[in-house]
């Protein structure tokens, strides 16, 4: 089936969804692209287009987009639904039950929640056999990873087509065996976040140097080398004796950081309001989302 021209919809036409659509459209399948606001809809086929030349690649995959207001409109003969709404459970609840109601009963509905189990989006629904999770990762087009996740009544032979229709456009899936909370990647990235905010909020050192210790050391390999190949390279046994020293000493808390929490109450929420953990001037901002946008282009294209 992955060989196949399919009909996909994606869901909201916001930064991943417009990414969502653009991967398949630039694979060859027809996209339809359901949001209500209008606004978004007018601009989708342009920012599709834009990614396109900034890769290098032929324009004709935007024609191959349509943006809708009519959710029946979007998903009435899909062989393939990908929600990308924003991360409120209540929201994506209320989305699947009509896509339920609306898709044909084969298409595969999908989530691209990055953090919510497919299990609680999933509840109550009917035909819960073909729900399953792919967590995309921003930008969509240029990150080749998706999460493949299913519940405890997802089909493997939906796990299966997916994972198929997915490398079939250049992706990279992986199957995650357990419906958890964050899944695989975001699990990992958060526990390196918790532990960064910790180091900050106990003054062992400021934003920029914990950036910069990442940046200057163990996040120059990561590309080529996983934690746990890292492990084994150096081997199992000094792995052990470090953690018995270290882990004691790493943070546990079950709750966001207070210091966190205060960034967000004061209105320092990052780029988008000049000041987060760090001082940003628009400017600065910019060429610093150029930067990552070059990299992964880059890396994309020598990969």
């Amino acid at each position: 089936m992955s060989n196949q021209k399919q009909n996909i919809a994606v869901i909201g036409a916001g930064l991943m969804g417009h990414g969502i659509a653009q991967a398949f459209a630039v694979g060859g399948h027809e996209v339809r692209v359901y949001d209500a606001h209008h606004e978004a809809l007018d601009t989708l086929r342009a920012r599709v287009a834009k990614n396109l030349r900034t890769l290098g690649l032929p324009d004709d995959a935007q024609l191959r987009v349509t943006g809708t207001v009519d959710l029946q409109e979007a998903v009435s003969t899909a062989d393939v639904v990908i929600e990308a709404a924003p991360e409120k459970l209540d929201l994506k609840r209320s989305i699947f039950a009509n896509l339920v109601r609306l898709a044909p009963r084969n298409a595969i509905l999908a989530s691209n929640t990055s953090v919510i189990p497919i299990t609680d989006i999933a509840e109550g629904l009917a035909t819960g056999e073909r729900i399953v999770g792919t967590h995309w990762w921003n930008p969509p087009f240029l990150v080749p990873l998706v999460e493949v996740v299913g519940t405890a009544r997802t089909d493997i032979a939906v796990i299966t087509r997916m994972i198929e229709l997915l490398s079939s456009v250049g992706k990279t899936p992986v199957h995650v065996k357990k419906d958890v909370a964050g899944f695989v990647g975001n699990r990992l990235q958060h526990a390196l976040w918790r532990e960064a905010i910790a180091i900050v909020a106990e003054g062992i050192a400021d934003a920029e140097t914990v950036d910069t210790v990442v940046k200057a050391s163990f996040g120059r390999r990561l590309a080529v080398l996983g934690p746990l190949e890292n492990a084994d390279l150096v081997g199992t046994d000094l792995t052990l004796d470090i953690h018995n020293v270290v882990l004691q000493h790493l943070n546990r808390d079950a709750e966001p950081s207070p210091y966190l929490e205060d960034l967000v109450r004061g209105g320092r929420l990052g780029m988008k309001s000049g000041e987060g953990f760090r001082s940003w001037t628009e400017q600065e901002a910019t060429e610093l989302r150029e930067r990552v946008a070059k990299y992964l282009r880059d890396f994309k294209a020598v990969d």
